[in-house]
Order: structure tokens, then C-alpha cells, then sequence
């Protein structure tokens, strides 16, 4: 038998939904392995966060608690996260900003096999595979890890987000470990957060991305289709690259992954890179006055159209639609 630890990613001391994938992730590698899991939730003033945690139906809620982590630094963060993996099969998180940058540290530390940004556990037995994208999501990859302690990071759009269990699990306090010397020295400067009354990119269920064909009028077109919509707003690499667009909205391979319930690209052709990060939604609706362009051999519904009319038009009937 051996138990999976789900290391949580909290913010302003809530849980981010970023977790909810880690966790339906451990539910399949614990039931694989005979086990259970466990969710280790560190911070500062995280009580809500391990409350809400303490719903996922894991076996206990393990919580790392001190002023000193109010602002995220890996190297006050990995001591912490290590000493609490002890013992534990497999570690994971998912692949965000968070995991990619501490989870890699952890395994060192751990001494661990690193099976980074997967979209699918294959059980055999009790031996675990993991299945990861390459070359922008055209082929893929099937790894084992060799250690005995396996670190995992997982696509959060290829895990859907896990549900309460029902019930409450304990919630123990767990010994925050002091940084090393050489950690002390590391200093937190700043957190630059752009704040938006859409939803996230990464987490919405209704995301409207814009290409460079919108060029200096890309918020006025697509600002009124993403209000409509409940929308969060996206962007190509090359509407990024262009000034368009800010940079945390670009889509892609070297952007963000997401996998909402509806996906509309505007003025989008379609590159390997950018739909890496968005072929993965429930539907793809794309208009482009282009007919060949191939983002039109991903949707589900495609419009050659000119956007610049198209567009308006379409918030007009939607809004006539809702009356």
C-alpha cells in the first residue's frame, strides 16, 4: 500500500481551483495503489483554504502555517514540503506557475524521479505510467519513474476538477521547517498581479482569444463578446508579440493551457503553438475570413467571415437572445 500527498496551491488564503485537478488526479493514483491521499496546505492564514480542502475527501489536511510564507518564496517553501512528503509514494501539484517552479525543487530534495506537466496516469498493477504531451501536443509521451518517491505535476486542463466527497477529513498542524542560510538570502521583492473582474484564463469555463488580424482594435471587438459571454479574454502569441494584447493573455504552447467548455478564437489562423494550448476544449467555435486557415480543422463550428462585422453582430443577437 502506499499514499499520495496532493501539495495545494492557496492564494490571499483561499484555495486555488489549480488544486481540485491535483486532487482527482491523486484519487486515481491512490485507488491504483492500494492507498489514500493526504493535502498538504501551506502558507500564511490558510484556514479557509484547509477548510475547503478538508472537503476533497482526503484521508487527513496537513497544514504548514507561519507569517514567514505570507509571500511565496520555493526556497522558504521546498524544506516545508519535503519534510511533510516523507513517507508518501507520490507528490504532486499541478502545473502552473506555482508547481513548476517548486515541485522541481522538491524532487531534488526528495531524491525523486520528476514526471513533469502530465495529461493522463496509466495503472498497471501497481506500477504507475505517465502520459505527457510533446512537440505542442502531436505526440505523446509515456514515462516511468524509476525512484522509489515519484513528484508529478499534472495539466490542470486534462483533469477535471475534483468535487466534495461529503464529509470532513482532520486537519493536523505540521512543523514549518526554517530555510537554510543560503535561503535566508533570498528576498521577495514584489508580487505584480494583474487584477480583472473576468474570470481567470487558466480556470474560466468561457474563454473568447483574439488573433493579430484585430490589430490596435482588438479590446474593442472582443471586450464586448467576452462581457456577454461571462468571458475570460485570450490571445495568440502573435497578437502578444505585436502589443495587442498584454503578455498573461497569450494561449499557447509558451502561453497558458486551458480547457474550457467553449472556446471562441477570433481572427485566429490556427498555429501548431497556440492550439497546444486550447484544442483540448469542450468546443471550439472559430471565425476567420480565411477558409483555410487551420484552426478551422479543430472547431467544432467555424464562421468564414470578416470578424469586424461579424463580432458586433453577434453580441447583438446573443443580447437579443437573453432579451
Amino acid at each position: 500500500m502506499a499514499d499520495v500527498l496532493v501539495v495545494a496551491e492557496a492564494a490571499e488564503g483561499k484555495l486555488k481551483k489549480t488544486t481540485h485537478s491535483a486532487v482527482t488526479f491523486a484519487r486515481q493514483a491512490a485507488a491504483a495503489l492500494g492507498g489514500s491521499y493526504s493535502i498538504l496546505v501551506i502558507g500564511d492564514a490558510v484556514g479557509d483554504a484547509a477548510a475547503e480542502a478538508a472537503t476533497l475527501g482526503a484521508a487527513k489536511v496537513l497544514v504548514a502555517e507561519s507569517s514567514a510564507l505570507k509571500d511565496y518564496v520555493a526556497e522558504r517553501y521546498v524544506p516545508t514540503v519535503v519534510a511533510a512528503a516523507k513517507g508518501y509514494t507520490v507528490v504532486v501539484g499541478t502545473a502552473s506557475a506555482y508547481g513548476k517552479d517548486l515541485l522541481p525543487r522538491v524532487a531534488a530534495r526528495l531524491s525523486a524521479g520528476f514526471a513533469s506537466d502530465i495529461s493522463e496516469l496509466l495503472a498497471e498493477g501497481n506500477s504507475l505510467k505517465y502520459k505527457r504531451p510533446m512537440y505542442a501536443g502531436n505526440a505523446y509521451g509515456i514515462c516511468t519513474v524509476a525512484t522509489p518517491v515519484h513528484v508529478v505535476s499534472v495539466r490542470q486542463s486534462a483533469f477535471a476538477a475534483a468535487e466534495p466527497a461529503g464529509g470532513k477529513s482532520p486537519i493536523e498542524q505540521v512543523a514549518v521547517v526554517p530555510p537554510s542560510a543560503a535561503a535566508e538570502r533570498v528576498e521577495f521583492v514584489s508580487f505584480d498581479q494583474v487584477k480583472s473582474e473576468r474570470p481567470e484564463l487558466a480556470e474560466a469555463k468561457v474563454v473568447v482569444s483574439g488573433g493579430r488580424a484585430l490589430k490596435e482594435r482588438f479590446n474593442e471587438v472582443l471586450d464586448p463578446l467576452a462581457d456577454v459571454l461571462g468571458a475570460a479574454v485570450g490571445a495568440s502569441r502573435a497578437a502578444c508579440d505585436a502589443g495587442y494584447a498584454a503578455s498573461d493573455l497569450q494561449v499557447g504552447q509558451t502561453g497558458k493551457v486551458v480547457a474550457p467548455s467553449l472556446y471562441v478564437a477570433v481572427g485566429i489562423s490556427g498555429a501548431i503553438q497556440h492550439l497546444a494550448g486550447m484544442k483540448g476544449s469542450k468546443v471550439i467555435v472559430a471565425i476567420n475570413k480565411d477558409a483555410d486557415a487551420p484552426i478551422f480543422q479543430v472547431a467544432d463550428y467555424g464562421l468564414v467571415a470578416d470578424l469586424f462585422t461579424t463580432v458586433p453582430e453577434l453580441v447583438k443577437q446573443i443580447q437579443a437572445a437573453r432579451g
